[in-house]
């Protein structure tokens, strides 16, 4: 070490004791850092004191509620462990949870999830809740707040039992029927006299239920799902399925169903429920769910145990006939294929009887659904040919007069002879034997079958999840080109088979045009711009749309035009011009049609007000 080195060291000690001599507290401020430590100790000792306090009011509040409970009717089941019993049998695995002794899942082993590999959970732990209502002088029993235990347990069947004291119980009883989708659900009181109100014959339930989102189109699946029910009338009503509502029925309910596009809950009673307030809220796109459904109401409840409290739950898919099954030997039916959305009663009759079944029969060969649907095409068309033939030949009839009327249309260039122009066309009609009408009729009674087709296929459940061609699932969108953006009305994808529609509209347009005349008149040019727009309308309508739909409809219209090129091409119109000339009837000789009658004599009445008018400016000048 150098001597420089030294010398620093030296200095820096020295600096160092200097600075702790100067920077030592003096007497007074010893003083009263002691106090403000002493001050620091008193606070932590009152902190304690009340936190000893506050545990002992608490250890006394805890008795006092346990000595309290202890006079409550089921106060041992206060407490306990939650544990899952499940039910199953090959179509439906139902668990049951001993906290409330009511529903946890449902598990349909049937169907599976987008993923194509897991059965499908129609709801599972905190997506279900319900609660029943017992009374008494003393309290409201709310069994969501106690621990059931479950007992007389199989494969089939568990007794789900909240128990007062050794001979006193109340009992859930789930039975699940073999091959099906239907649970049988008793309430049965044992020993509950003067444990429960013997004046209130009834017992009141709270059911709620998150429906998921269990097929890819949030948009689609949400129109579909809704809270439906059914009074003891046999009425069937729904809340909306666009918007929160809700609603407050006054008469008794035969059911009530938790809605998705092809699946439900639903929860029956034959004694029916009353007093039931039913609600459906939205949720929010993206968040695993749907809709958020809940109802309260009541039903019978005999409180001395002498007839339990029947009800069913239906927790299954919404099959057309797999639902009308369950009315078999029932003294009255439940109608709960109501949940199959077939339309209007018209609509709802033709599915019922002709679609349904020509579909079951093409499915039953082993096809794949877009051949079944190709079949079920063609054989509509064939079926409503009669119709498109008159409706073909009555345009093609009006197109060979063409001439005629044109050599018309130059006789009265005028306005104001108008009248006297439709009178002598409808005249030339008539002498021809040619209705302007002839082809609306065969189009209009074609069209319900179309629109029952537009109702079934949507709801069909055997298209779910079957894939053909580019679409891998038929009942919902097949998204063949994707956006990074969101269009209006059109959303974040394109349909393929949507597109193809829409081309084959277009196409069927520019022939059915091709046929009709709209010469100079504008609003007969209005109406054709309005034929031109409307195919692409639907493609914004029927973007999100099943393709299965979609497809159906490019298939019917492609059809309409390879029908109508053949008709054109096959169709000698001299030859048509030649036997409308050989029937053609003498003018003299032919009596005036009622149409004709009556134009004839609004053209009078029009030509005599004229007149007058013409008379009465000639007195003014």
């Amino acid at each position: 070490m150098d001597k420089n080195t030294i010398i620093g060291l030296v200095l820096i000690g020295i600096l160092l004791v200097v600075f702790s001599i100067l920077s030592r507290p003096s007497k007074e401020q010893l003083e009263a850092q002691q106090r403000y430590y002493d001050s620091i100790t008193q606070v932590q000792q009152h902190e304690a004191e009340l936190k000893a306090k506050a545990e002992a009011a608490l250890a006394n509040e805890r008795q006092e509620q346990a000595a309290n409970d202890s006079s409550a009717t089921f106060y041992r089941a206060r407490t306990g462990a939650d544990s899952l019993v499940t039910i199953q049998n090959n179509l439906l695995a139902l668990t049951l949870s001993t906290k409330g002794g009511s529903l946890h899942s449902a598990v349909l082993k049937e169907y599976k999830e987008q993923d194509k590999t897991t059965p499908v959970r129609l709801f599972g732990g905190k997506d279900v809740v319900m609660n029943f209502l017992f009374y008494n002088q003393k309290e409201t029993i709310q069994t969501k707040d106690y621990f059931f235990s479950a007992v007389n347990c199989n494969d089939s069947t568990v007794t789900m039992r909240l128990s007062a004291d050794s001979t006193s119980h109340i009992d859930f009883t789930y039975t699940l029927h073999q091959d099906s989708y239907l649970v049988d659900f008793d309430i049965h009181a044992t020993g509950m006299d003067g444990k429960l109100a013997s004046t209130n014959h009834y017992v009141d339930i709270e059911w709620s239920q998150k429906a998921r989102q269990i097929e890819k189109g949030y948009v689609y699946e949400n129109r579909l799902a809704e809270l439906t029910y059914r009074t003891m009338n046999e009425d069937t009503d729904y809340l909306s399925a666009a918007k929160d509502d809700k609603a407050d029925v006054a008469e008794p309910l035969n059911w009530i169903a938790y809605k998705n596009q092809f699946f439900s809950s639903v929860m029956l009673s034959d004694e029916g429920f009353g007093k039931a307030v039913l609600e459906s809220k939205m949720e929010p796109q993206n968040s695993g769910y749907i809709k958020h459904y809940s109802s309260q109401m009541n039903t019978a409840f005999d409180p001395s145990g002498e007839k339990p409290t029947h009800m069913y739950f239906y927790f299954g898919p919404n099959h057309y006939k797999t639902l009308t099954a369950l009315d078999k030997g029932r003294d009255k039916d439940w109608d709960l294929n109501k949940l199959v959305y077939l339309g209007w009663p018209l609509f709802r009759w033709i599915n019922k009887w002709i679609i349904i079944n020509l579909f079951d029969w093409l499915s039953g060969w082993g096809l794949g659904m877009g051949v079944v649907l190709l079949l079920l095409t063609v054989i509509v068309k064939i079926a409503v040919f009669p119709a498109t033939w008159k409706t073909y030949m009555s345009s093609a009839k009006m197109r060979v007069l063409k001439p005629y009327i044109e050599e018309i249309n130059k006789k009265y260039p005028k306005q104001e002879d108008a009248m006297k122009k439709q009178q002598e066309i409808m005249t030339l009609y008539s002498q021809y034997n040619v209705s302007p009408m002839g082809g609306c009729l065969p189009m209009l009674l074609q069209t319900p079958i179309f629109i029952a087709l537009f109702m079934f296929i949507p709801s069909a459940i055997e298209l779910r999840q079957q894939s053909f061609l580019w679409a891998d699932d038929l009942s919902t969108y097949d998204a063949f080109i994707h956006f990074p953006f969101s269009i209006p009305f059109l959303g974040s994808h394109l349909s393929l088979f949507c597109l193809l529609m829409t081309a084959t509209n277009l196409l069927n347009t520019i022939f059915m045009m091709k046929q009709q005349d709209t010469g100079a008149n504008p609003q007969m040019a209005a109406m054709k711009w309005m034929s031109y727009l409307m195919p692409v309308m639907f493609l914004f309508i029927l973007n999100s749309y099943p393709s299965g739909l979609n497809y159906y409809y490019f298939i019917s219209t492609l059809i309409s035009v390879l029908t109508t090129i053949i008709l054109r091409k096959t169709t000698n119109e001299e030859k048509l011009l030649a036997q409308l000339e050989a029937s053609k009837k003498d003018l003299k000789q032919m009596q005036k049609s009622g149409f004709a009658a009556r134009l004839e004599a609004m053209q009078k009445q029009a030509e005599e007000m004229q007149r007058q008018r013409q008379q009465q400016q000639n007195r003014h000048k």
